[in-house]
């Protein structure tokens, strides 16, 4: 969809695409008035295509030249179609499911050939969007490389401590962090409260981090199914008060207070639906007993359970067929999966941490509950489906989808990310 299909919003130029040649057009040169041999690397970590792909379409947008430092996952048909972006396919395959010697050998490759590639790179600018396997090494020895390769290194802080979310911080890990923070040219994060941790915490100073807006996912197709069709295959009644749990199942993620608050509306109303979709990742005893609890409390009926990873073409069958997204998290930064909501017009639910607040507007795009406590989570969803928002959801889609592109346009993050980027390549 992005990319092949989508329009720039800036400029009516091709998107992202493959080239060999380091010239651009002299129309983008009036759009980056910077040497025409400047160039940014994007290091994405070889995931996320969400994220990744919508920041590389809207650099590009804006005229801005970039090397694509990618993986299979990331490969799309659109990057191969302007002279602004060369892809780098450096990660290759990146299977789960891969024997140990198989991912040992690949992903020592991969480091192989990024340190090969910063060599002869022309890019004065680094901008990592994510770590990559050994956190330790990348925060650390690969920062110093890149700084002695005389880089300007920009970071994507999506979380600040992600070890501290999910209950596995340690001094090393804090001092690694530290490093990085430290190493870095300038850090970018995604609401006020990240910059005050990051600030608080590690003794960042407020010049040196811009908050930027969560881009919009636009890479999730969104065809032609339709609401009834979207319930119809799931076994949905359309009467039925159908809550969504989208992605990965993960402790910090709070799914057992859900799962609780869930059986207590249950025990009011048995029109209630709650779907679970996404994969257990690395967690499975946590899985059982929220397994055990669905039993145990009598809902296994009123459960619909896709336990796996759900590819892009098939979230849409899920975002169409609920009423409202609910984010139970009790440890968070930001949510990718609640601006996911936002594309298909869907509305939330969600704990007041992190950033959620700033990403929420109560009664127009959902509603605010207190973390770990099932028993407002509750009393919140019965309020959701006792209000205006869900009597008129059909039209309020429409009105939360455009809230969502423009408070998250990728445009927005582009033009602060470009100005950036000016900045650390005037410094030079």
């Amino acid at each position: 969809m992005i990319f092949a299909e989508q329009s720039v919003e800036r400029a009516k130029r091709p998107v992202c695409t493959y080239h060999t040649s380091r010239e651009r057009p002299a129309s983008d040169r009036a759009m980056w008035p910077i040497a025409t041999s400047a160039r940014v690397s994007l290091l994405t970590g070889g995931g996320d295509r969400p994220y990744a792909l919508g920041l590389a379409n809207a650099l590009v947008g804006q005229g801005i030249a970039i090397d694509f430092i990618a993986s299979d996952e990331l490969d799309a048909p659109g990057l191969h179609r302007t002279p602004l972006v060369t892809f780098f396919n450096l990660r290759g395959d990146q299977n789960a499911d891969a024997s140990l010697h198989r991912k040992v050998v690949r992903i020592l490759a991969y480091y192989a050939r990024l340190l090969k590639y910063v060599i002869w790179a022309e890019s004065p600018i680094f901008h990592i969007l994510w770590n990559n396997k050994f956190e330790l090494i990348d925060r650390t020895l690969l920062m110093l490389y890149y700084k002695s390769m005389g880089k300007r290194v920009l970071l994507t802080a999506h979380n600040v401590n992600t070890r501290k979310r999910d209950a596995r911080d340690s001094f090393l890990n804090r001092l690694s962090l530290r490093i990085q923070y430290r190493l870095s040219d300038h850090i970018f994060v995604h609401n006020r409260r990240t910059k005050s941790e990051l600030v608080s915490d590690f003794g960042v100073t407020e010049d040196k981090v811009s908050v930027i807006p969560f881009g919009i996912n636009n890479t999730v197709p969104n065809t032609k199914l339709s609401i009834a069709d979207a319930r119809l295959q799931l076994g949905i009644n359309r009467h039925e008060k159908t809550l969504l749990f989208f992605g990965n199942v993960a402790p910090y993620k709070g799914l057992e207070h859900l799962t609780t608050a869930f059986t207590k509306v249950l025990k009011e109303d048995r029109s209630y639906r709650l779907i679970i979709a996404g994969r257990v990742k690395g967690c499975e005893s946590y899985w059982r007993t929220i397994e055990q609890s669905i039993v145990s409390g009598c809902i296994s009926d009123r459960v619909i359970r896709r336990i796996e990873y759900v590819p892009d073409e098939e979230s849409e069958l899920y975002f169409k067929a609920a009423d409202i997204l609910v984010l139970p998290y009790t440890r968070v930064s930001q949510s990718g999966v609640l601006f996911l909501g936002y594309a298909f017009g869907l509305p939330a639910i969600a704990t007041d941490v992190g950033g959620l607040r700033d990403d929420i507007i109560e009664g127009e795009t959902g509603f605010l509950c207190r973390a770990g406590d099932p028993d407002d989570l509750a009393d919140t969803i019965q309020a959701y489906f006792g209000s205006d928002l869900y009597a008129n959801l059909e039209t309020r889609r429409k009105q939360i989808q455009h809230f969502a592109n423009e408070r998250n346009s990728w445009v927005k993050v582009a033009d602060i990310l470009g100005a950036v980027y000016r900045k650390m390549l005037l410094a030079k």
